[in-house]
């Protein structure tokens, strides 16, 4: 029972754990706040992922965003949505790519007898000198 009700009906209030209603409509609200705010973050981390839409335009979403937010979130999620996931996915193989390039590039590491071998066919081509063989010598083994 909310206190307003206790108030105006003349029953004591029981607290906030006094209903299992007063809860269950706590938990829903808290729950519609956090997907509100969920939706909030994804619209403006998709305005500012978007090449293509002027500086002017993303203003002008932030600022419908600040001052009337539930209206100009739903209608950014209509008239943008489709775009929203393109450039999500997008996004997510640039990542993806860029993640598999690094794996590769440290998977393929020359082992330091490789190296030492391409030092020891660049020190008979004459194209190093002996000092300079020995500092990669040095590096590779350490």
């Amino acid at each position: 029972m909310r206190f307003i009700d206790a108030v105006t009906t003349g029953y004591e209030y029981q607290g906030f754990w006094g209903s299992l209603g007063d809860i269950i409509w706590w938990f829903l609200w808290a729950f519609v706040f956090v997907a509100y705010l969920f939706a909030l973050f994804a619209v403006i981390s998709d305005l500012f992922r978007d090449h293509e839409l002027s500086g002017w335009w993303k203003a002008v979403w932030i600022i419908f965003l600040i001052f009337v937010p539930f209206l100009t979130l739903l209608v950014y999620l209509i008239a943008r949505g489709n775009g929203m996931a393109k450039r999500g996915a997008a996004e997510a193989r640039q990542v993806q790519a860029a993640q598999d390039a690094y794996i590769k590039q440290v998977a393929t590491a020359a082992s330091p007898s490789d190296e030492i071998a391409k030092a020891k066919a660049l020190l008979d081509a004459g194209t190093i000198s002996q000092a300079e063989y020995d500092a990669i010598k040095t590096k590779a083994l350490s």
